[in-house]
């Protein structure tokens, strides 16, 4: 007599996250069972492209690699409540070419992320499908809401510095950099929150990898 079949797998809809990675397996002489995704992809295109910026937010941050975003531009347009803009990625076409870093993260870690993103205060979760070294992958990334979106904003200097640091660690084209470092930028009124990130730029500055 045959066994009847097993049921399908199911995983918590909060643990599907990260589509690129098996949501199941099976043990040998048993049945199929759930397995919680714990490793999550992230796309970096801001001021968390720098690894040591990213760590001091998300401790279990791994940085994977670099990725072409080709169709897509950063855009200093999000509508801070700082007064400032903060980085966007908008989609413009064939003719848009953007770069991001890949991370790898805890699932544990990302509600500490969203909140210092903004979750659902001016920057919404996508997902964004891509390959990476021959592999489909499905790593999220924040873009603005279209309620928090300012063309005529200035970044801080620090922050642009932030952006710019990230790009020439991980190497990105000069052109690219060149782009970065020509974003008009603002002063921060902020005299506390200026030396707080000036002190981050130059721990990001004096970096060695480990």
């Amino acid at each position: 007599m045959s066994k009847p079949p097993s049921p399908p797998c199911t995983i918590p809809a909060q643990a599907r996250l990260d589509p690129a990675r098996p949501a199941c397996y099976r043990r040998k002489g048993s049945k199929t069972r759930a397995r919680l995704v714990t490793t999550l992809h992230y796309l970096a295109y801001g001021s968390n492209l720098h690894p040591l910026r990213l760590r001091e937010r998300v401790p279990s941050a791994s940085l994977l690699g670099v990725v072409n975003l080709s169709g897509q531009n950063v855009v200093f347009q999000k509508i801070s409540p700082d007064g400032s803009s903060k980085c966007d990625l908008v989609a413009t076409g064939r003719t848009g070419m953007a770069f991001g870093a890949l991370y790898a993260i805890d699932r544990r870690h990302l509600g500490a992320l969203d909140a210092v993103e903004g979750l659902g205060a001016g920057y919404d979760r996508h997902v964004f499908p891509l390959q990476f070294r021959g592999r489909d992958l499905r790593p999220f990334t924040y873009r603005a809401s279209g309620t928090h979106v300012h063309p005529d904003l200035k970044p801080f200097r620090w922050y642009r510095d932030l952006v710019l640091a990230g790009a020439s660690y991980l190497g990105l084209p000069q052109t690219y950099r060149r782009t970065l470092a020509g974003v008009s930028a603002m002063d921060d009124p902020d005299a506390v929150r200026r030396s707080d990130h000036k002190a981050l730029l130059t721990r990001i500055r004096n970096y060695r990898d480990p």
